[in-house]
């Protein structure tokens, strides 16, 4: 059984080398990709009832004698991990392929080299979860830096070569922090395992596990874009192929979250930074919410409502009551699928209309009502609307947080009730603007702008901008001056290439949402609903992780009894 442990991470890398060499062969190329994604979620699959039934499984590799080798250990938490990473980009590879085949920004996305570092990026997630030590883990980020770099700058457009180059810039500080904060864990205990830290780092002085768990805290909190660590965000994943967007915005945070989680139950539990991630929870559900309210643009908007929830992850772990640690594991495991299924469908909106701006959008419900659905479904069960799995996984960590009982609890759980209705707020007047505002309104605003916006003094004739950076408010727009400068371009343009309006008026957009990019994007959002189905089942299972997390001898005797049943 050890024997499945290593193979979502060796699928995919063996799946690289043959996708590379099949460069050449594009279609057997997407059928490799897909056959090593699906032979991962059978993998994954297994071993989640294999954890579940027999305990973690641990494997070590690398030929050293136990415990000096590298460690790969599936538990409850990883097991879960695996299997929703592994179904969310099988999803998101099916829909990238649906995007290439309807021949749209072919030259602007090789196929070739696409796939194998598409697969890179899934080896690494794998890689992540199943790290029995830091250096592997690290390993792990270096492998996703690669690989999200290459996929985050496809094309080689300025937009994106610009948001590459922060990310990159970001992202290699946080491995050079890590590194430090390896180099500090070993020379103060002598090892990286995780299950060896774990006995030795309560032998360490108090100040000295302060100092290394503040370091570890501080990369995580980076890669998962907790406040005010995850300004990079919003202006890194917006400019990204739809694809692209949808796996980052899914799974990397969530990758800096795991990570948090299992540094904080096994290596410092009890600890005493609980205000700290009580505070960084609260501002990172507010003020990330405030920043979605603020937005022009449907990407933009959805990056920082995943900034947002970010807040709710860290609280489940902050509190480290079961059942806010148990509502922490679930709501990981909806808010990947959710967040995944929110950015393709927001990628079929851009391909039927042309545009994610909120400045251009009106009429989609009438002109494909079965969009409007697809994003409609997906944005309530993100704003916690009940019965929904959202909704099933707030109530969980909320909970945990009154039976903590502290004044910080307490105004965790006002703070995420706010942050559940300016959500709901943030994607009701999403989808009020860009599917059932007519076409005529949308025009008409564009059009408007310009000039309230000189008379406002936030824009000048000629659409330059004033040293004043203020906003202007139009009904239910809230618009500032990079939206006004586009407003500017669209009503400056003299003999544009297409009259988007019109042409949503007409019903007459080239562009028709294909299957093969519509059943993914269907796929994950009925994999959200089914959540909802199976909370009953999925929530007893977290409950079952969340006990093993606060009983550290759980990991750390299957890790170091070198047992290989």
């Amino acid at each position: 059984m050890n024997a499945l442990v290593p193979l979502p991470v060796i699928l995919p890398l063996l799946g690289t080398g043959a996708t590379l060499m099949l460069s050449r062969r594009p279609r057997i190329q997407r059928l490799v990709s897909m056959s090593v994604l699906a032979a991962v979620v059978v993998v994954s699959g297994w071993l989640l009832y294999a954890v579940d039934r027999h305990g973690p499984q641990v494997l070590w590799v690398g030929g050293w004698p136990e415990p000096l080798g590298i460690s790969l250990v599936a538990d409850r938490l990883s097991a879960l991990m695996l299997v929703v990473s592994s179904l969310v980009t099988l999803a998101v590879l099916a829909f990238s392929i649906g995007q290439r085949m309807t021949g749209e920004d072919q030259e602007k996305t090789p196929v070739s080299v696409y796939h194998p570092t598409f697969l890179v990026l899934v080896a690494g997630v794998s890689n992540a979860f199943l790290s029995g030590d830091l250096f592997n883990i690290f390993v792990s980020f270096e492998m996703l830096l690669f690989a999200s770099y290459v996929l985050l700058t496809l094309g080689g457009t300025e937009p994106r070569a610009r948001a590459g180059t922060i990310y990159v810039v970001v992202n290699m500080l946080s491995s050079a922090l890590f590194l430090v904060a390896i180099a500090s864990v070993y020379a103060a205990t002598g090892s990286l395992n995780l299950a060896q830290l774990a006995q030795r780092l309560p032998t360490l002085d108090p100040q000295v596990s302060l100092v290394l768990q503040l370091l570890l805290l501080t990369t995580f909190a980076i890669k998962a874009a907790v406040f005010p660590l995850g300004f990079w965000l919003p202006d890194s994943y917006p400019t990204a192929p739809a694809p692209v967007t949808a796996v980052f915005a899914g799974l990397l945070t969530k990758v800096g979250i795991y990570a948090i989680i299992r540094t904080q139950t096994l290596l410092f539990p009890g600890s005493a930074l609980t205000d700290l991630f009580l505070w960084a929870a609260l501002v990172t559900m507010i003020v990330g919410i405030l920043g979605a309210i603020a937005q022009t643009d449907i990407k933009r908007m959805l990056s920082f409502t995943l900034v947002s929830h970010i807040g709710y992850l860290v609280l489940g772990v902050g509190l480290a009551t079961p059942t806010g640690l148990s509502g922490a594991i679930f709501y990981v495991a909806h808010h990947i699928t959710i967040q995944t299924a929110l950015f393709l469908v927001v990628g079929l909106i851009e391909f039927r209309a042309g545009s994610t701006s909120l400045l251009r959008l009106g009429g989609l419900a009438r002109l494909s009502p079965m969009l409007a659905i697809l994003f409609f479904v997906p944005a309530m069960n993100l704003a916690g609307i009940p019965p929904m799995s959202g909704f099933i996984g707030k109530v969980g960590m909320l909970q945990g947080g009154l039976q903590q009982g502290s004044a910080l609890a307490f105004a965790l759980v006002i703070g995420g009730v706010v942050t559940s209705l300016l959500t709901l707020y943030a994607v009701v007047r999403t989808w009020s603007l860009a599917f059932w505002r007519t076409p005529e309104q949308a025009r008409d605003l564009t059009a408007t702008l310009p000039e309230m916006g000189r008379e406002a003094g936030v824009v000048a004739e000629g659409a330059d901008v004033v040293a004043h950076r203020g906003h202007v408010h139009v009904g239910p727009v809230t618009v500032g001056v990079r939206e006004l400068e586009e407003a500017m371009r669209l009503q400056s343009d003299e003999e544009p290439d297409r009259d988007l309006y019109q042409l949503l008026k007409d019903d007459d957009l080239p562009h028709r949402v294909p299957r093969a990019m519509a059943v993914p994007a269907l796929a994950l959002v009925g994999m959200s609903l089914v959540f909802t189905v199976i909370a009953g089942p999925l929530y007893a299972y977290t409950d079952r992780a969340a006990h093993d997390l606060r009983t550290p001898s759980v990991y750390v005797d299957s890790v170091l009894s070198g047992s290989r049943r």
